[in-house]
């Protein structure tokens, strides 16, 4: 019986961590996210999977940061679910756990717990109470120990119910909530601090027009053969053999040649890590007249790129001949 061969150390050679600052802001999503920022209106940022919507977010955090320290340096962030709902962006109860537990002091004879104990907030909940000195001092629902701005993300929100965006838009545009388990306990912004909210959707589609209205848009298009040098070089350094123009035009070529879902830079620097990791480029490589070891890599790689059997195949047969 045959056995899998894998080096575990190699492996973690793949695992690039993502630095903020060398995310590739070009000038029309730099001029959004300014304009946004100015408006004091949440940034609604589409594109396909894998084009850097959610890191954007990492990389505003990380700059505001940088030019005014009171900003926190990383992204709140609430990641959209199917069954989300608005109160789920701002603080979640622990109803079952707060009975549990007020029955067992009952039976003690003793005090029930407050009801902030089984109160988390959340991402744009946290935002809002970091902003405001005032929230910090009485400690009810969130333990810091200064006043703080902040970059909110909130994530694929078209994964959410079609009335989850026009629930928010009072708590956005008012830049505060209330806890109704706390007698509507009200949380709102300070007036020293900014939040910058990026909320990104894989489909402005399936958003209502009300909450559209209300927010700055920009689409970000799959980046041209330059700026792809860019993101790589990045990502895997300037002087990296594997930022290559030949590799990125391959990578082209097996775009046009994908029917179904596309590759993206995400997958582009993973297709080259593994290239990189299986040595591709020790030889001098022409994809016209590729090796057998060349083949056999690139066979492997293409599992990357192409997440349907029919892509798959379609890919070997053209550039594995």
């Amino acid at each position: 019986m045959s056995k899998l061969s894998i080096d575990l150390p190699q492996i973690t050679e793949t695992q690039r961590h993502f630095h903020p600052e060398n995310y590739i802001l070009d000038e029309n999503l730099q001029g959004a996210v300014s304009v946004a920022i100015a408006l004091n209106q949440p940034l609604l940022i589409t594109g396909e999977p894998g084009t850097g919507k959610t890191r954007l977010a990492h990389k505003i955090a990380w700059d505001l940061s940088q030019s005014h320290p009171e900003f926190t340096s990383e992204p709140l962030i609430f990641n959209t679910k199917t069954t989300s709902v608005a109160q789920d962006m701002f603080y979640i109860y622990d109803a079952l756990r707060h009975f549990h537990d007020a029955n067992i002091k009952k039976n003690q004879m003793a005090e029930a717990p407050p009801t902030s104990d089984y109160i988390e907030l959340r991402a744009f909940g946290k935002a809002l109470a970091l902003s405001n000195p005032e929230e910090l001092q009485k400690g009810r629902f969130i333990q810091e120990n200064m006043s703080k701005s902040s970059v909110v993300l909130i994530d694929e929100i078209d994964k959410a119910p079609r009335d989850f965006p026009n629930d928010i838009l009072n708590e956005i545009e008012n830049m505060e909530f209330e806890i109704k388990e706390a007698g509507n306990y009200k949380i709102k912004k300070g007036p020293d601090h900014r939040i910058v909210v990026i909320m990104t959707s894989n489909s402005e589609k399936n958003l209502p027009e009300p909450f559209l209205r209300r927010c700055v848009f920009y689409h970000i298009p799959f980046p041209e053969k330059e700026q792809l040098l860019q993101i790589v070089e990045s990502q895997l350094g300037e002087r990296n053999d594997y930022a290559d123009e030949k590799l990125i035009e391959h990578f082209e070529m097996i775009r046009s040649v994908i029917k179904k879902k596309k590759p993206a830079t995400a997958e582009l620097l993973a297709w080259l890590r593994i290239l990189e990791l299986h040595h591709f480029l020790d030889d001098s490589v022409n994809f016209n007249l590729l090796n057998s070891r060349q083949k056999k890599v690139l066979k492997m790689s293409y599992s990357v790129l192409a997440k349907d059997k029919n892509d798959l195949k379609n890919i070997e047969t053209n550039f594995l001949k």
